[in-house]
């Protein structure tokens, strides 16, 4: 009598690894394109934009300020939105030895440390040290911010509450301007570091 024979199937670890398929150049375009949308991504001010959209409406009464008041708490909303977007562009973060974020401040001697007492060894702390192109990303920070505060109906009825024709043009062409030379500078000199309120890094 013929005992029939299972044959065996090869473990995972051994099987063969699929090949990877050349990428065309539309792939690759894509995947450029979206490689520095992410890079784009991580140095739009997205927490202060949102604290700005829920105040405004409140501070400006809907773009009415029929008070000096309510001016002035607008420009001290649009200062202290753009003063966080400058500051938040010289955070960032690393683990430590237990695997926790930790947050600190870029200074030139490397990262002050802000949520505890650790401390980095002085050659990883060089690492983190403040760089001209970490001031380039904090004032085109506030230029971002600036062309979205310009976006605002309520801001801009409640500053500029009767523009000329001229105005009203410039209103609508300078923040677009501002956005797209923005992003391409955002693209082309992309930020290393992963501050308060920015995607993380893996390491």
């Amino acid at each position: 009598m013929d005992v029939p024979v299972e044959t065996q199937q090869p473990l995972l670890e051994n099987a063969p690894t699929p090949q990877k398929t050349p990428k065309t150049p539309t792939q690759k375009t894509i995947r450029k394109a979206f490689k520095g949308t992410a890079h784009l991504a991580k140095l739009l001010p997205t927490g202060t934009v949102l604290i700005f959209q829920i105040l405004s409406p409140v501070f400006t009464h809907e773009g009415q300020c029929h008070t000096q008041t309510s001016k002035a708490m607008t420009i001290g909303l649009l200062t202290f939105c753009s003063i966080s977007c400058f500051l938040l562009s010289f955070t960032d973060s690393f683990r430590d030895e237990r695997g926790k974020v930790r947050y600190g401040m870029a200074s030139s001697n490397g990262l002050w440390i802000l949520d505890a007492s650790v401390r980095l060894p002085i050659d990883e702390a060089a690492k983190y040290r403040l760089r001209f192109i970490d001031f380039f990303h904090a004032f085109t920070s506030i230029l971002v911010f600036g062309a979205i505060a310009l976006f605002d109906k309520s801001v801009v009825s409640c500053l500029v509450p009767k523009p000329s024709e001229e105005a009203k043009e410039l209103l609508v062409a300078v923040p677009i301007g501002i956005g797209l030379v923005c992003s391409v500078l955002f693209v082309l000199f992309p930020s290393q570091r992963h501050g308060i309120g920015f995607p993380l890094s893996r390491n």
